[in-house]
């Protein structure tokens, strides 16, 4: 397994995790106010998948106006279902085929915008890691049991079992 191979398992699986912890939480609990993130781990979540979907659908040349931010538990985790593995696909193909400076348009951007592959795929894992720290936080605030710590050797010691 290569470092992108490990990074995308590690954001998936990382997500994953965290919003099945976050079921434990009510719904109240879901929308705490907090001074950080997007302020509740619910909108927090949102924010992430949102991103996740949109970049996504960006970098493959999709339409990404149509997506709107899921708010339930289990459309964030379909989200993050269907999402993940495209996401992946597309990474590898642009490794494999060394197209990390290779540009496409960001057309959410006004005027759009030309960005890089690498750009783009390191920004969507950098910032679900910014945000999962948020996340994470929130959680232990909220009491949450044996919350993950998220980093890589910690999913590493988990994939492996």
């Amino acid at each position: 397994m290569d470092l992108l191979d490990r990074l995308l398992a590690h954001d998936a699986w990382t997500t994953a995790k965290l919003l099945e912890q976050s079921r434990a939480l009510s719904e109240a609990q879901l929308d705490t106010d907090f001074d950080l993130g997007h302020r509740t781990v619910r909108l927090t979540f949102a924010h992430v998948i949102y991103n996740l979907e949109v970049w996504t659908a960006l970098m493959e040349g999709r339409d990404a106006r149509a997506f709107k931010e899921r708010l339930s538990l289990d459309a964030l985790e379909q989200g993050l279902k269907q999402t993940a593995p495209r996401l992946a696909a597309l990474a590898r193909r642009i490794r494999d085929q060394q197209l990390w400076d290779a540009l496409w348009t960001d057309t959410l951007d006004n005027p759009p915008r030309q960005r890089t592959y690498g750009g783009g795929i390191g920004h969507i894992l950098t910032h679900s890691v910014h945000h999962r720290a948020q996340i994470i936080h929130m959680l232990k605030r909220l009491a949450v049991p044996d919350v993950l710590e998220g980093d890589l050797l910690s999913w590493e010691t988990w994939s492996v079992r």
